[in-house]
């Protein structure tokens, strides 16, 4: 397994689900840079919460993504792997895999996918309040261009893993612990942990 692909809307709290296992020790987090960072008080405290590489179109990395099946295996997996020099296993994270599920599981099918879902309202009101548009990283501005934009864009991309969660083996996870071993990773040190019924967030692996 080279790859962890999580999908999940802006606002689903998926960089929560991310945060909690890319402490893990099988886990490649070479991505990580403090530019690649993003503090918000949305829960009260300042916290950090984005954090490592976001692949996505007019992202720093992922430009093509909206187009991904378009593309090959090698050429998208150089995408992939780009910030990357060390070794273990690499969380790759998107918003628009949600139009490319079946894609990336025929592709990559040794490799898990983490659906986050939350209702599209709930999605977008988060996001709001996480700084919207003024989010320094990743850049929203170029791509969902406005709240409207924004709004279809987090209806589609759920409605995509919303289906594949139903259409392939699926497993829903509790805990981020409970996570890790269904993925196949070692579970993070005991200070990350996280409840997703408490976070008001639905985990599934397929």
């Amino acid at each position: 397994m080279k790859y962890i692909f999580v999908s999940g809307a802006p606002g689903s709290k998926w960089s929560s689900v991310v945060k909690n296992i890319y402490y893990s020790a099988d886990v490649d987090s070479t991505d990580y840079s403090e530019a690649r960072t993003y503090r918000h008080d949305a829960s009260g405290t300042m916290e950090l919460l984005h954090m490592g590489v976001y692949w996505g179109p007019a992202m720093e990395f992922g430009d093509h993504f909206e187009h991904l099946d378009q593309y090959t295996r090698e050429q998208n997996e150089a995408e992939f792997d780009a910030p990357f020099s060390g070794t273990g296993v690499r969380i790759i994270k998107s918003h628009v895999f949600g139009y490319h599920i079946d894609y990336i599981k025929k592709t990559w099918p040794d490799c898990p996918i983490v659906l986050i879902d939350r209702t599209d309202d709930a999605c977008l009101g988060w996001w709001v309040k996480c700084g919207e548009f003024k989010i320094t990283y990743p850049l929203y501005r170029d791509y969902y261009r406005d709240l409207r934009q924004m709004a279809e864009c987090i209806r589609r991309e759920n409605e995509g893993n919303r289906r594949a969660a139903r259409e392939w083996p699926a497993t829903v996870v509790e805990t981020n612990r409970q996570l890790a071993r269904t993925v196949g990773i070692q579970v993070p040190a005991t200070e990350y942990y996280q409840d997703y019924t408490a976070s008001d967030i639905k985990v599934t692996v397929i």
